[in-house]
């Protein structure tokens, strides 16, 4: 990964990046920061409403978000567990996280990958990313960095690293319930 000190700088100067994730690459940015997030969503053309997930390589990094008061003890070894099968799960949030982030919820979406360069990423930045896939409207999305510089342009920040090569994207589940809201 050449590129992770430049990817590690844009995301501090609150701007939006490309990065491999389980089956494609996502568009990310810092969560903390509106003015990033606003970016995103501009860039992907994607109502606020609908709300992002939130990855991080360790679940420190995702604590800000839970309200954990609400969460139990087989609650907390679903969301830790990394399996085969990627899954973002839909856990209760706390009241102060912004609806920039949970859309017209009053859950968030989140997700713990283990792949390098997300654990890179978060070790380097010290937080979780905003995760939504890397693509234009209408058009799929991006499985590798030259896909992202294609639909994005050249000078587009994406981390140079793969995908873990899984056929399909994370499938999201309520943390309680097991509700399957999009199939993986």
């Amino acid at each position: 990964m050449n590129n992770l000190l430049e990817i590690v700088e844009k995301l501090k100067q609150e701007e939006v990046i490309a990065y491999p994730t389980e089956a494609v690459f996502g568009l990310g940015c810092n969560p903390q920061s509106e003015k990033a997030v606003k970016k995103l969503l501009a860039l992907k053309q994607r109502p606020e409403e609908k709300g992002l997930i939130l990855i991080a390589s360790d679940l420190k990094y995702l604590l800000p978000y839970i309200d954990e008061s609400q969460m139990n003890e087989q609650a907390w070894q679903k969301l830790a567990f990394v399996g085969e099968q990627a899954i973002t799960w839909i856990v209760p949030v706390k009241k102060e996280v912004p609806s920039y982030l949970t859309g017209t919820f009053n859950t968030i979406a989140v997700r713990l990958c283990h792949l390098s360069a997300i654990t890179q990423l978060c070790e380097a930045t010290g937080f979780a990313l905003t995760s939504t896939s890397a693509n234009l409207s209408g058009f799929p999305p991006c499985r590798t960095a030259k896909e992202v510089k294609t639909q994005f342009g050249k000078n587009f920040p994406v981390l140079n690293a793969e995908t873990f090569g899984r056929q399909n994207p994370s499938e999201i589940r309520d943390i309680f319930t097991q509700q399957i809201f999009r199939q993986g």
